[in-house]
C-alpha cells in the first residue's frame, strides 16, 4: 500500500473518531461507573435520609427533585418518604463484559449506531459536557443495560386505571410479560447470542392478557433489531377477534388499550435510539424511587400462593406507590422525538448512574406543556422474591404514570422473576401468538 493511501486512511479514521466524539475508557472508568458509591455519598443542604418531603418543604428540595415530582409534591398529591442511598450492584458478568472491551472498545458510528460491541456497558466513561454525542452515548448505555438480565418474566402483572378526581378504580388488567435478549447476553447460555438468530434481533418483548374476560388472550409481540436504523416489528393478537394484525409504526405512540401508557413508554423508554435526538443536560443528585421490597408496607391484595406481596399505592387517587426515594447520582437527558407528529415534544429523563435504569421521567406534550410523570420503582434483588437473590438486576417492582392534565393515572404492580426459560425463544414468534390465543 502506498504511503499516501495509508495517510489518507489514517486521516479518515481520525476524522470519524473525532466526529463521533470518541473517547477511550479505562479500568478506573469502569469502577466509577458500576461502583460510584464506594467513594461518593450524594448530599444536599438540609436533606437527611429518612425524612419526609411534602407540600410544606417541597420548595426547599426542588433542586434534587424531578420537575414533575416537584409538581406533585407542591400540589399536595403525595408525600415522599426517603431512605439512605444504597449501592445496587449489577451482575459481575455484566461488569466483566464491560472490562473485556477495554482492549477493543465500542465506537459510536457516524450514523449514531454502536459498532464493535459485544456485551456490557458500551460507554462507561463519565459523560463529557463538551462532547456533542454525550447524550446519545447515555441512551445506548440505557438501551444495552442489564434491566431484566438476559431473560425474565413478569407474571402476574397488574395494571390499574384510576381517576385522580374521583378516586375511582376504573379497570384492572392482569398481564404476563416476557423479555428476551437475543444478543449481548452475559449470564444465561448461550452467550453472547442465541442460536439461530438469523433475523439479527437484539430484543423481544411478549405480553398476554389474562384478565378481564373481554381482553383475555390479547397479546403483543415486539421485535427490536440489532440494526437500530431498522424499524421495530410489532404484532397484536386480539383475543375477541382471534386474529393477528401487524402494528403500524405510529401505533407505538398511541394510548395502549385505553391506559395512560404508550408502547413506547414500556420500561421507561421502549423504542429505537435513532427515533430521538439526545441531549446530555448534566450530572446531579436526584431523588429516585429505590426500595427494599421486603421492608415496605405491602398490600394484602393479589397475594400469591408463594406468599409474595405487591407494592401498595396511596396519595391522590391511589396513584402513588408506597415506596422509598433515595438521593442518587443521576445523568439527566433531554430526549426530543424526530417525528414532528409525535404526541410528545420531549422527555426529561433521570437515568440512574449506577444501574442505567430509568426510574423517573417527565413528559411534555406537543405544545411543550408539562403532561405526565413516569416512575418505575427499583427494588434491590436480594431483598425481593427469593428467586431474584444474586441476580444483580435492579428489579422493576411497580410503576405509576400520571397524567396531570387529565387528572388520571395508570399504575402497575409487578411480580418480576429472573430465571432461565428454556422455551423463551419459541414464544417470541407470530406463530406462538396464534397458538396461545386458541
Amino acid at each position: 500500500m502506498k504511503i499516501s493511501t495509508i495517510l489518507r486512511t489514517a486521516s479518515t479514521i481520525i476524522a470519524l473518531a473525532l466526529s463521533c466524539g470518541a473517547a477511550a475508557f479505562d479500568e478506573a472508568d469502569v469502577d466509577n461507573s458500576f461502583f460510584p458509591y464506594k467513594t461518593y455519598t450524594p448530599e444536599f443542604p438540609g436533606y437527611e435520609p429518612g425524612m419526609v418531603i411534602n407540600q410544606a418543604n417541597a420548595d426547599q428540595f426542588k433542586e434534587i427533585l424531578d420537575p414533575g415530582m416537584y409538581d406533585h409534591l407542591k400540589n399536595g398529591r403525595f408525600e415522599m418518604k426517603t431512605a439512605p442511598t444504597g449501592s445496587l450492584e449489577l451482575h459481575p458478568n455484566y461488569v466483566q463484559a464491560t472490562r473485556n472491551a477495554l482492549a477493543n472498545q465500542p465506537v459510536l458510528n457516524p450514523d449514531g449506531t454502536v459498532g464493535n460491541f459485544i456485551a456490557g456497558r458500551p460507554f462507561p466513561a463519565e459523560p463529557d459536557p463538551n462532547d456533542p454525542n454525550a447524550g446519545i452515548k447515555l441512551a445506548w448505555n440505557y438501551q444495552y443495560g442489564y434491566n431484566w438480565g438476559d431473560n425474565a418474566d413478569i407474571c402476574p402483572f397488574f395494571w390499574k386505571y384510576k381517576s385522580m378526581k374521583s378516586g375511582k378504580l376504573e379497570r384492572t388488567i392482569q398481564w404476563c410479560f416476557r423479555f428476551l435478549n437475543w444478543m449481548h447476553r452475559v449470564n444465561t447460555e448461550p452467550v453472547p447470542e442465541l442460536d439461530n438468530n438469523t433475523a439479527k434481533l437484539f430484543r423481544s418483548i411478549y405480553t398476554i392478557a389474562k384478565e378481564p374476560f373481554d381482553l383475555k388472550d390479547t397479546q403483543l409481540l415486539i421485535h427490536r433489531y440489532k440494526d437500530d436504523t431498522k424499524r421495530d416489528d410489532a404484532w397484536l393478537y386480539l383475543g375477541f377477534q382471534r386474529r393477528v394484525r401487524r402494528l403500524a409504526t405510529g401505533q407505538t405512540t398511541d394510548s395502549f388499550l385505553g391506559t395512560d401508557i404508550m408502547i413506547e413508554d414500556f420500561e421507561g423508554y421502549n423504542n429505537r435510539v435513532s427515533d430521538y435526538e439526545w441531549k446530555y443536560i448534566d450530572t446531579k443528585n436526584v431523588l429516585l424511587p429505590f426500595h427494599r421490597h421486603n421492608s415496605l408496607r405491602l398490600t394484602e391484595e393479589h397475594q400469591e400462593p408463594d406468599g409474595y406481596q405487591y407494592v401498595d399505592f396511596g396519595g391522590t387517587g391511589d396513584c402513588f406507590a408506597e415506596t422509598t426515594w433515595e438521593l442518587r447520582k443521576v445523568y439527566r437527558v433531554e430526549a426530543t422525538p424526530k417525528d414532528k407528529n409525535h404526541p410528545l415534544s420531549k422527555r426529561i429523563m433521570n437515568i440512574d448512574a449506577q444501574t442505567f435504569t430509568l426510574p423517573q421521567s417527565s413528559l411534555y406534550d406537543r405544545k411543550g406543556d408539562f403532561w405526565k410523570t413516569f416512575s418505575i420503582c427499583q427494588a434491590y434483588p436480594d431483598e425481593h422474591h427469593p428467586i431474584n437473590k444474586g441476580s444483580g438486576v435492579a428489579i422493576d417492582d411497580c410503576f405509576m404514570i400520571i397524567d396531570v392534565q387529565a387528572q388520571h393515572c395508570t399504575t402497575g404492580q409487578f411480580k418480576g422473576l429472573l430465571h432461565k426459560d428454556e422455551q423463551a425463544q419459541n414464544r417470541m414468534t407470530v406463530q406462538y401468538l396464534r397458538k396461545a390465543g386458541k
